[in-house]
């Protein structure tokens, strides 16, 4: 049995100091998903069902029952292929994912083999209360599952003002002493608002979104450094956190606060002034946002 799974939400972290960088890129598991021809499985989406209304053990524990599923057509036209791009293939069914899981197996008969083959090594994923829809479907004695949640319609505040309020979120965290992983750091001291690094992140959380793509390096090869000179910031030292996916600018600070390498950049006392921004990617609707911040110290 084999399982590729994609969470959408993801984020990285890159540190500068004048002629020496460190990047720190997160990691995710690649889900390959394509079309093909499938016969949707209703009885697999019963049974997942009754087991998520009545879990029993999973792991040695007894979980709370979650709410059941909906049954996604397009989900059920999801296989799995070489090569292919994950979220292009969930569009190309008419499916935006905020966060997908796919279980693939074969050699069962009947989805209750299914059922007994994937209750125990994947009882987390099947009773994760976060997914809302379910698309199960086979090919002879090959199954395949998508669980998923769907991607909501993003309404964000202009830019300028979500830039504000993720530096009052970093602000509140720098406050106080905080471990990121292995490392401990002291409460630090505020950063202030500078505009020349704002216009660097929003101009790269642009970039991303019109390439579809999470990268410290721009479309034009640049890194963090060169556009934060570019934007007339004249730096010492420069670091860059970005994120991708996340709805609300809260939900990207909190999630750069659970990351290491994010956390140990908006902890770092040398830091002393900050900016960020955010873009939408409409090519992938109703839209997934990018987000960059930019820190900063100056010459």
């Amino acid at each position: 049995m084999k399982k590729t799974s994609r969470t959408i939400l993801t984020s990285s972290t890159l540190t500068m100091r004048r002629s020496r960088f460190t990047p720190i890129l997160a990691t995710a598991a690649v889900l390959i998903a394509g079309s093909a021809q499938a016969q949707t499985d209703t009885r697999l989406v019963a049974l997942i069902n009754a087991y998520r209304a009545a879990p029993g053990d999973c792991e040695g524990a007894r979980p709370a029952p979650v709410p059941g599923l909906t049954s996604n057509t397009a989900l059920g036209r999801v296989r799995i292929g070489p090569g292919t791009f994950p979220e292009s293939a969930l569009e190309r069914v008419g499916y935006h994912a905020a966060q997908v899981e796919i279980i693939y197996t074969r050699g069962a008969q009947e989805a209750a083999g299914v059922m007994d083959v994937i209750r125990q090594p994947y009882c987390r994923v099947l009773l994760n209360a976060a997914y809302s829809d379910i698309g199960a479907s086979r090919q002879a004695d090959e199954w395949t599952i998508v669980l998923a949640r769907p991607l909501l319609a993003i309404a964000l505040p202009d830019p300028g003002v979500v830039g504000r309020d993720i530096l009052d979120a970093v602000n509140a965290a720098r406050a106080v002493p905080r471990t990121c992983g292995e490392r401990a750091f002291g409460a630090a001291q505020p950063l202030a608002w500078d505009d020349a690094l704002g216009a660097a992140a929003l101009a790269h959380s642009r970039d991303m979104a019109a390439r579809r793509h999470m990268a410290h390096q721009g479309s034009d090869s640049s890194e963090v450094g060169t556009r934060a000179t570019r934007a007339g910031y004249s730096w010492r030292l420069i670091g860059e956190n970005i994120a991708a996916g996340q709805p609300t600018p809260r939900e990207a600070v909190n999630g750069w606060i659970d990351s290491p390498g994010h956390c140990a950049n908006l902890m770092n006392p040398g830091f002393t002034e900050m900016g960020a921004g955010y873009a939408i990617s409409r090519a992938r609707m109703p839209g997934f946002v990018y987000w960059t911040q930019v820190f900063g110290v100056r010459r």
